[in-house]
C-alpha cells in the first residue's frame, strides 16, 4: 500500500513539473538586456551606507552611489524601501553583475529638455556668470548645465563703455556672479555645447524673422538695418532679425581709426552682406561697398612733390595721419617729422593742427600719400 503511494506522488510531481514547463515555453519571459542611456524606474530594496539598491525588473539589482546619488530637490534622508525611482542607466552590467544607475544624470536630461523647449518656445530663461574668457561669459544653468554667451550677444553696455574703447576683460570679470536673461540661439546635447543670446531678450528680436532672413538671404544681398554697437574693431548691425559685423575695413573707402567717427548706436544703415556662416552665427556686412570709391577720381588731383595741406587726425610711436581731403589721408612717418631725432611725434605736431605737408609717394595699395613735414619746410623756407 505504501509502495503504490509513493508511486502515486511521484507521478503526481512528474505531472506538475511537466505543467510547469509547458507553462514557460508557451509564455517565455522576456527580459529586455539594458543598454547606456536608458531611462527606466525601480523600487527601493534597501539602502546600504550610501548605496541605494533598487529593484529593476533585471536578472539582478540596479545600484546607485556616490555623486550619483546627487539630485536638486531630492534628499538621500528622504529615501525609503518601497519608493519609486526613476534613474539613467551608466553601465548596464558591472563586475558584481549588478546595473549601475544614476539620479543625478535623469535631472540632466530632464534640464536639457526643458532647454530644449525653451528653444523651441524662445523662452527666456536665467542663468549665472561663472567665469569668462576672451571670446565671452561662462555661465550656470539651473545648477548643473553650463553654457556660453558670447560678447557679441551680450548687452553692448555690459561689456564697453559709451566711447567703445573700455577694457573688455575687465568688463567681463566684473560680471562673475551676476544673473542674465537670456534666450537659447544654439542647442547640441552630444557636444554638451549651450550658445545663449542675452540680445535677444534686451532688443526683443524675433527669432523667427531671424531664421527666414538665414533662409533668404545670401552674399551680396542688400539689407536695411540698425547700428546695434560700435566696437573699437567695427560695427555690429542689425538688418531683418540677423546680427553681423561691419569690420573696420568694411565701414568707409576712408581710413577708419575710430568707427565712433562715423557711426553711433541706433543709426540706421544700409549693409552688403559679404559672408555668413555656421548657420548665419557668423555674419559679415559691408557698409562701404554700397558706396562710390573716388579714390581714382580724387588721387588724380595730387602729384609726388607736390605741397598739401592737412589736419592731424591721429599720433603712433611711428608717426602721424593726417586727412587732406575726403577720401584721402595720408601718414607721415616720424623720420620725416623734422630734420631733427624725434623720439615722440606729439613734440612736434597735435592733434587737430593744420600743417602742409610734401607729398612723396602715392599708394593704391594702402590707398593714402607718404607725406612729409621736413621737407615741405625746407621747400618753403627755399621759396623764401
Amino acid at each position: 500500500m505504501k509502495k503504490k503511494e509513493s508511486v502515486k506522488t511521484k507521478s503526481n510531481v512528474s505531472t506538475k513539473v511537466g505543467s510547469f514547463r509547458e507553462l514557460l515555453e508557451s509564455n517565455p519571459v522576456v527580459i529586455k538586456p539594458l543598454k547606456r542611456g536608458d531611462i527606466i524606474e525601480g523600487s527601493i530594496v534597501k539602502i546600504v551606507g550610501g548605496t541605494v539598491f533598487l529593484d529593476i525588473n533585471y536578472k539582478a539589482e540596479g545600484i546607485i552611489s556616490g555623486i550619483e546619488l546627487k539630485s536638486p530637490g531630492l534628499s538621500t534622508k528622504s529615501l525609503t524601501e518601497g519608493a519609486v525611482l526613476t534613474v539613467y542607466v551608466l553601465n548596464p552590467e558591472n563586475e558584481n553583475g549588478q546595473a549601475e544607475l544614476s539620479l543625478r544624470r535623469t535631472e540632466d536630461i530632464r534640464k536639457w529638455r526643458k532647454l530644449s523647449d525653451a528653444w523651441k518656445n524662445n523662452e527666456v530663461i536665467e542663468v549665472s556668470v561663472v567665469d569668462y574668457n576672451s571670446g565671452g561669459v561662462l555661465v550656470d544653468i539651473d545648477g548643473s548645465l553650463s553654457g556660453f554667451v558670447p560678447i557679441s550677444q551680450l548687452d553692448f553696455l555690459r561689456v564697453y563703455d559709451d566711447s567703445g574703447t573700455q577694457d573688455v576683460s575687465t568688463k567681463l570679470n566684473s560680471l562673475i556672479g551676476s544673473k542674465l536673461n537670456v534666450k537659447v540661439i544654439e542647442l547640441d546635447k552630444t557636444k554638451d555645447r549651450i550658445i545663449l543670446s542675452e540680445k535677444l531678450v534686451l532688443s526683443n528680436e524675433d527669432v523667427k524673422l531671424r531664421n527666414e532672413t538665414v533662409k533668404n538671404v545670401k552674399v551680396n544681398d542688400v539689407l536695411e538695418g540698425v547700428v546695434t554697437g560700435v566696437t573699437p574693431y567695427g560695427l555690429f548691425v542689425t538688418a531683418q532679425g540677423l546680427e553681423g559685423l561691419v569690420h573696420l575695413s568694411e565701414i568707409s573707402w576712408d581710413k577708419v581709426s575710430d568707427p565712433n567717427d562715423f557711426y553711433k548706436v541706433g543709426d540706421l544703415v544700409k549693409v552688403q552682406m559679404i559672408g555668413m556662416g555656421d548657420d548665419g552665427k557668423r555674419v559679415a556686412y559691408s557698409i562701404k561697398r554700397l558706396q562710390k570709391d573716388t579714390w581714382d577720381s580724387i588721387i588724380s588731383q595730387y602729384k609726388v612733390g607736390q605741397i598739401v595741406k592737412g589736419t592731424v587726425q591721429k599720433i603712433v610711436d611711428y608717426g602721424v595721419f593726417v586727412r587732406i581731403a575726403d577720401g584721402v589721408n595720408g601718414l607721415i612717418h616720424i623720420s620725416e617729422l623734422s630734420d631733427n631725432q624725434v623720439s615722440n611725434p606729439s613734440e612736434v605736431v597735435k592733434i587737430g593742427d593744420n600743417i602742409d605737408l610734401k607729398v612723396l609717394s602715392i599708394s593704391p595699395v594702402e590707398r593714402h600719400l607718404g607725406l612729409s613735414l621736413k621737407k615741405a619746410k625746407a621747400k618753403t623756407k627755399t621759396k623764401k
